[in-house]
């Protein structure tokens, strides 16, 4: 717990870093908190802010620095959000108008990175509802199998799916065969209501192999959707990452990738409102020295994607999310409409 003066300091710090991108000392934190305590009062409070792993201290400069925690005590109870102003929400809605939803997805993802100078990502909505025409299994190795499924669009997934044994040549037939005699032009979701009353009489393991290549073709179809990525070279210009070429090839890497960026998105569909991922908190650990702040976008009522951007952790979060925020919204209006 801390008491409201390290709150106050807390928060002079971590808007004073993020604003100019040097470490803060107490003579500033003296002349801009508000607070009437002296220079040894100040310096203790910091001292007690560090052993809290809050602020630290970097290389041998007698100013601070915020930590992920830090920012993240920030974000949480100290932070002031700026409404964004009339003339940028006049700008979104007028970008945000298309009859085409792939050119709202793509606009809003260029939006969302000239408005903050980072990367902006929008998650493409989900296919639901696609129908099946034809599945196969393809022997790999003793326990691999290749899921080759057909959509009724003619979209072709295939996903390798790791058996808890070995399937004869005959058994993956067989299987395969069920499938699509009895649920081909079906979606998934129909195929798994209707699987278990059918399977009660064949074969457990057989069972099990249906129950994986569910999971599997519902991976497919989620991966398959993709994601919108725009104004990655903007961090090149952003001098937290463009001084460090380590931090900065793990976050192209990270684009290159975007399985995980997809899982981060997925994960922020069921979160309510704006959500904000600090360094390691993602759990991704080429986004360890970024932040993610996205909000999930529907259509009709119905969350279908998520949207954000992606910068260095010294980023003025107090902008950034009622940007994020408002282009969420937007782009829901936006899609339901058509």
């Amino acid at each position: 717990m801390m008491d409201k003066r390290a709150q106050i300091l807390l928060k002079t710090l971590v808007e004073h870093y993020i604003s100019d991108g040097q470490p803060v000392g107490s003579r500033t934190l003296s002349k801009c908190s508000g607070l009437d305590l002296s220079p040894a009062s100040i310096r203790n409070i910091m001292s007690d802010l560090e052993d809290m792993g809050l602020i630290a201290s970097p290389h041998t400069s007698a100013g601070r620095v915020p930590t992920p925690r830090g920012y993240r005590l920030f974000v949480d109870t100290l932070l002031t959000v700026r409404p964004l102003d009339s003339d940028e929400i006049r700008r979104l809605e007028s970008e945000l108008r298309s009859p085409d939803p792939q050119e709202l997805i793509d606009s809003a993802a260029k939006l969302l990175s000239e408005l903050t100078h980072f990367a902006g990502v929008v998650m493409i909505p989900r296919r639901r509802g696609v129908a099946f025409r034809h599945l196969e299994f393809v022997p790999l190795s003793e326990r691999r199998i290749l899921l080759i499924l057909v959509a009724a669009d003619g979209n072709v997934q295939n996903r390798i799916i790791m058996a808890d044994r070995a399937y004869t040549p005959s058994e993956l037939t067989q299987a395969a065969n069920f499938f699509n005699q009895h649920f081909s032009g079906q979606t998934l979701d129909e195929v798994r209501l209707k699987l278990h009353e059918e399977l009660r009489q064949m074969q457990s393991d057989i069972t099990r192999l249906m129950t994986a290549a569910l999971e599997a073709g519902d991976r497919a179809m989620q991966e398959d959707d993709g994601l919108v990525l725009a104004g990655e070279s903007k961090l090149l210009e952003v001098s937290d990452l463009s001084s460090n070429i380590a931090s900065l090839r793990k976050l192209f890497e990270a684009f290159e990738e975007r399985t995980r960026l997809l899982q981060l998105l997925d994960h922020g569909q069921r979160a309510q409102g704006v959500q904000i991922f600090i360094g390691g908190e993602s759990g991704y650990a080429l986004l360890d020295e970024c932040s993610m702040v996205t909000a999930p976008y529907e259509v009709d009522g119905e969350v279908v994607g998520t949207l954000g951007v992606i910068g260095p952790t010294r980023m003025a979060y107090e902008r950034i999310i009622p940007i994020v925020d408002v282009t969420a919204k937007l782009l829901s209006n936006a899609l339901s409409v058509h």
